[in-house]
């Protein structure tokens, strides 16, 4: 991958002489809710468009999701933070990085987190069903984590961005570079971040097995072939290192840690290291009346879990794996007629994993290296074609679209030893996804909308082939023959702004049929005396909610407030669904300033969570108090300061009264889950140049 960058970089430092095209760049626009560059006034769902500047600068991109309406956040360590949207996990949300999914069905960690937050452009989040644009595992939305695009400029031009952080509170430094080359046949951007953090303090003191350090590497090229077409090359390279999962933390002979050998004491999931490399190639022309778009891809996510025992000071399970991705996509975007605009797309990839995983477990020694894999040669096949058509009806906007995809899993075999199965684990299906809204306007800058829409989500890998002990002290037993989710969303909504007011209000109900998830059987394994938690389709669950957020000046201030409110509810067993988001609301006032100094202080209020499922979970879920906690930042933007165009210093004071409190979506066993950070200074300089 390093290699193919220096190429990049060597192939394109001699730009050649301007001409007078030009692309130019979109503000206040998303791509992701519906394929194309839009107003999110316009669309038919409720979209939010996150800036990295919402996180500290030596955070995890995933924490740019907590607090904002309909979006929560669910850890199992401070590195993986998986975004939770309305209620659904990381499972039922395809996560991309420049649109191209990121596929890895591990229990630990978060898909969210193979980006540095020091090169992310702006992350756009569509909430309720995008299975017609996204296909499998769309239920609860779409996050695009976006990076920045080389752009052709008339004259030759050079410009970047650095960026520097350090934080008190776990001792961290980041920083970031991004260089910007173009004229007007090639555009250039490359890009460099590290983050080292260690572990963090809480009120209770230092939190271990915290701490981890990260690096990046990007470099996208274009080249102009013509004034309607232009190749495109993406390619990326993301690493963790001495990444912990402190919610997997379970002990031998105590509550949680059944099948855990007590003589191995406390055991702990971790990654000595894992990695995402993307590289992707594409065409953009003008075909016809309409516009070409068509990339092909191959994208790896490789993880090293290691299950370490504190009794004996070393790994006594070692799993390696990688998730490698091949695929391709096409969507093409034509007018028809006056009043029409249809995209047409299809696409298909190829998801496998073969996971080699070896076991120490003849006590007392605990070093036979025994080879346990949980499955061999696992696939998913997805192959799929959609079709959306946007009608303007004066000021009525309809979106209509549908999709017909084919998703195939197979595996050579499932489980190990003498339970091993190696036949029935194929397993094929042909599900239909549609939507339809509309958004009418009520004035320039203010809309209401509805849309009712049907998405899917396939089983992945684990949850199909995988028998294996996990973190969670159960045996999990996968089912290759799962159908897959199918939801049906209702969302009706109001959203608006204008130069100095925006706001945003949402009520969506979702039902989710064959809803997909371990149930707790009462069975025990025999191998390992483990508890055995069985991957089965749940009759129905329905999750309903109301979110909505709100910007405003007060006299010489602005101020801003969201808030989230929702249900879930899981039919089958009549009880509250698994471990969902309580209510919350945000409140923040503060001085905004293009130059000078600028503040802004936040109170963030989780109300506690006391329906939790008790069938489901055997007991397991338990409630979480509610909290309060208060931040403030405050700093100077300098304007033109030296060779940079533009430069600001931030500084944030982050849980000012040091509050103790955890998240409920926080994983851990009961009493012991971990706490969140406590006091801290962080603080950013950044220029433009």
């Amino acid at each position: 991958m390093r290699s193919l960058i220096l190429a990049v970089v060597g192939g394109t430092t001699a730009l050649l002489a301007p001409s007078t095209q030009a692309q130019p760049k979109l503000d206040a626009v998303v791509v992701t809710a519906t394929g194309r560059a839009a107003d999110p006034i316009d669309t038919p769902q409720a979209v939010e468009v996150l800036s990295p500047d919402r996180a500290s600068a030596a955070a995890p991109a995933g924490e740019m999701f907590r607090g904002e309406p309909g979006l929560a956040v669910q850890s199992d360590g401070a590195w993986g933070q998986n975004p939770v949207l309305r209620g659904l996990k990381k499972e039922s949300v395809v996560v991309l990085v420049d649109g191209v999914r990121v596929n890895s069905a591990q229990p630990q960690g978060a898909v969210a987190s193979f980006l540095d937050l020091g090169l992310l452009e702006r992350a756009e989040v569509v909430k309720g069903p995008g299975s017609v644009l996204y296909g499998s595992g769309a239920l609860g939305g779409v996050v695009n984590l976006l990076t920045p695009e080389p752009y052709f400029s008339p004259q030759p031009t050079v410009a970047g961005r650095v960026g520097l952080g350090a934080g008190s509170n776990d001792r961290s430094l980041s920083g970031a570079l991004l260089l910007e080359r173009s004229n007007a046949d090639h555009a250039l951007v490359l890009a460099a971040a590290a983050r080292d953090a260690d572990d963090y303090r809480s009120p209770d003191g230092r939190e271990p097995d915290t701490g981890y350090r990260s690096d990046t590497l990007l470099a996208k090229y274009r080249y102009r072939l013509s004034d309607h077409a232009s190749l495109k090359l993406n390619l990326q390279r993301h690493a963790d290192h001495d990444v912990w999962y402190p919610g997997s933390e379970r002990t031998g002979g105590q509550p949680g840690g059944a099948g855990i050998p007590p003589l191995l004491s406390t055991v702990t999931i971790h990654s000595p290291e894992q990695r995402r490399e993307l590289l992707e190639t594409g065409i953009e022309a003008r075909l016809g009346p309409g516009r070409l778009d068509a990339d092909l891809y191959r994208q790896e996510v490789f993880r090293q879990i290691r299950a370490y025992s504190a009794a004996i000071g070393r790994d006594y399970v070692r799993n390696d794996v990688t998730f490698a991705t091949d695929g391709v996509r096409a969507k093409y975007l034509v007018p028809a007629g006056e009043q029409h605009l249809l995209t047409i797309g299809a696409e298909s990839w190829r998801m496998r994993a073969d996971p080699q995983r070896y076991i120490d477990n003849n006590a007392p020694l605990f070093d036979n290296n025994l080879r346990n894999d949980p499955f061999d040669r696992g696939s998913l096949r997805s192959s799929g074609v959609f079709v959306q058509d946007e009608i303007d009806l004066g000021r009525t906007r309809v979106v209509a679209g549908a999709r017909l995809d084919r998703v195939a899993g197979d595996a050579a075999r499932k489980g190990a030893g003498p339970a091993a199965q190696t036949s029935g684990l194929d397993h094929e299906d042909t599900t239909l996804s549609w939507s339809l809204g509309a958004t009418r306007a009520l004035s320039d800058r203010a809309s209401v909308y509805a849309n009712v829409g049907r998405g899917y989500r396939a089983a992945d890998l684990r949850e199909r082939f995988e028998d294996a002990a996990r973190g969670d002290g159960y045996y999990h037993v996968g089912n290759p023959q799962l159908e897959p989710e199918r939801s049906t969303s209702v969302e009706l909504g109001l959203k608006g702004r204008d130069a100095t007011l925006e706001y945003g209000l949402a009520a969506f109900h979702t039902r989710i049929d064959d809803y997909i998830a371990g149930r707790v059987t009462g069975a025990v394994h025999p191998a390992t005396g483990l508890p055995v938690k069985r991957t089965e389709n749940l009759d129905r669950v329905a999750i309903y909610g109301i979110e909505g957020s709100a910007s405003a000046p007060i006299g010489r201030l602005v101020g801003d407030a969201a808030f989230t409110w929702l249900r879930g509810v899981n039919r089958q067993d009549d009880e509250p669904l698994y471990q969902m988001p309580p209510p919350e609301v945000r409140v923040g006032v503060g001085q905004a300033a293009e130059r000078g100094f600028h503040w802004r202080a936040q109170l963030r209020a989780v109300a506690r969570q006391d329906r939790v499922a008790t069938r489901f979970s055997a007991g397991t879920e338990d409630p979480t108090p509610g909290f309060v906690t208060a931040d403030l930042r405050f700093g100077w933007r300098f304007g033109k300061l030296g060779a940079m165009r533009s430069a600001s210093l931030d500084l944030r004071l982050l849980n000012l009264f040091d509050r103790r409190y955890h998240e409920h979506l926080v994983d851990g066993i009961s009493g012991r889950e971990l706490p969140a950070p406590g006091r801290g200074l962080v603080v950013g300089l950044n220029g433009r140049f």
